[in-house]
């Protein structure tokens, strides 16, 4: 069955280009007529995938896709605070991902304290942009204007770069389970830190957390519906794509990778490994920051509990479960993840608990689909390893002409070892 199911997915040339528009304009319809409909809302956001397959041109498909979402789900969901609401939510978790897939997929670090990057983004913002800062720094200069919400993606991106070498310098000897259990060690001291920063001087607020945090502001116009929230969800998953791919095909970017498949044969070709791994953690880092930012603008309010272990291990189920290091399953393990766990689940309870209520099925309280997340997201990572080792949509590796790369420039160049050997070797001739 298996060589067969090979064969039929090899021979797939994609899905007819008439299909997709068919179905992103019944589903839009039927979104814009239902009223919550959770399978309406998820035809018009699997429509994205659809279009990924299209057998089309790559121009028609970022085209078609920019529709989709920067005009068919506005106008159509975009009176519907609820279905804006889902929308910004997974858009701020494939951002997160997106992050994470440079240090994990591109660089091959296991980093399980990813949040705590989250959470530096988050506490600049809220920080400085309420009444908090007041408490150990003088002049009453805050709380800072929703206007300042702009100016503090930058901030937010430096404060959690920063993080990010920090973290990467005292880790950078070890690898494996051991960079795994750091890292771990790392994001619980920076949540315990911001739990416990309310003294001797008062910076988080503690326990307490920060509040009201205000929403950003531009040209006088208050942005703190979700409607808004989504559109600058879709600016800094824009950026952090572009990003991504500027990486991936960049020397850094192969470095990273060449760090990832073999540490020795990497050094060996004269590349510097502390230079690569505190590249990746800060690049990651300050994605996660960015989106912290945002995070706190949206939710008006933070606290220490919105930054633990689990989120970070959520945000690494998407990236495997995706695809390490391929920037669309990344996107499509974050999207399918985080709907899963903010909208399926709970309709699904949802739907039970009215069963219940009307006396068809009794339902005891432990049975709650809603508190399964865990179990659901292990079973998943099972299924995943046993049917797609390398994520629902792999990365692909870029293939080169290495004839044509020999007769380059570059090709007669020596690097690394050789080079310096060569370069020594005429310095003594001299």
């Amino acid at each position: 069955m298996k060589p067969m199911a090979n064969l039929t997915w090899k021979t797939f040339k994609g899905i007819p280009l008439a299909l997709t528009l068919v179905w992103i304009a019944g589903f839009a319809a039927a979104l814009h007529f239902m009223d919550k409909s959770v399978i309406a809302f998820l035809g018009i956001l699997s429509s994205i995938v659809l279009i990924y397959y299209t057998n089309t041109s790559k121009a028609i498909k970022m085209v078609i896709g920019a529709a989709v979402l920067l005009i068919v789900i506005p106008l159509v969901a975009g009176e519907n605070r609820y279905y804006m609401e889902v929308a910004s939510q997974v858009g701020i978790y494939v951002a997160m991902a997106l992050g994470l897939n440079i240090v994990v997929g591109f660089a091959g670090l296991l980093d399980l304290g990813y949040v705590a990057f989250f959470a530096a983004g988050a506490y600049a913002y809220a920080i400085f942009s309420t009444s908090q800062a007041n408490e150990f720094i003088a002049g009453n200069l805050f709380p800072l204007s929703g206007e300042w919400f702009w100016p503090f993606l930058i901030v937010g991106l430096i404060v959690a770069a920063v993080f990010g070498v920090l973290l990467g310098l005292p880790v950078l000897r070890v690898k494996g389970d051991y960079l795994a259990i750091v890292t771990l060690g790392f994001g619980e001291i920076i949540r315990i830190i911001f739990n416990n920063l309310d003294k001797p001087i008062n910076i988080t607020n503690g326990p307490q957390g920060i509040t009201p945090i205000p929403s950003p502001e531009l040209f006088g116009i208050k942005m703190g519906t979700p409607f808004f929230f989504y559109f600058i969800v879709l600016f800094v998953i824009a950026f952090i794509v572009l990003a991504n791919i500027r990486f991936e095909h960049s020397r850094l970017g192969r470095a990273w990778i060449a760090v990832r498949e073999d540490e020795l044969a990497a050094q060996s070709m004269g590349i510097s490994l502390l230079n690569t791994k505190l590249a990746a953690f800060a690049t990651g880092a300050s994605f996660a920051g960015v989106v912290g930012v945002i995070f706190a603008a949206k939710q008006t309010f933070i606290d220490p509990t919105s930054f633990t272990l689990m989120e970070s291990i959520g945000i690494l189920v998407m990236v495997i479960l995706g695809g390490s290091g391929s920037i669309p399953g990344v996107v499509l393990g974050a999207a399918f993840v985080t709907i899963l766990q903010v909208q399926l689940l709970k309709e699904f309870s949802n739907f039970l608990h009215s069963l219940q209520q009307s006396g068809i099925i009794n339902l005891p309280n432990q049975l709650d689909p809603s508190k399964f997340q865990r179990l659901i997201f292990g079973i998943m990572l099972i299924l995943a390893a046993l049917y797609r080792p390398n994520g629902l949509i792999p990365a692909k590796r870029k293939k080169n002409d290495l004839d044509a790369i020999k007769a380059s420039d570059y090709g007669k160049e020596k690097l690394g070892i050789l080079g310096k050997l060569s370069q020594l070797a005429s310095g003594k001739q001299s």
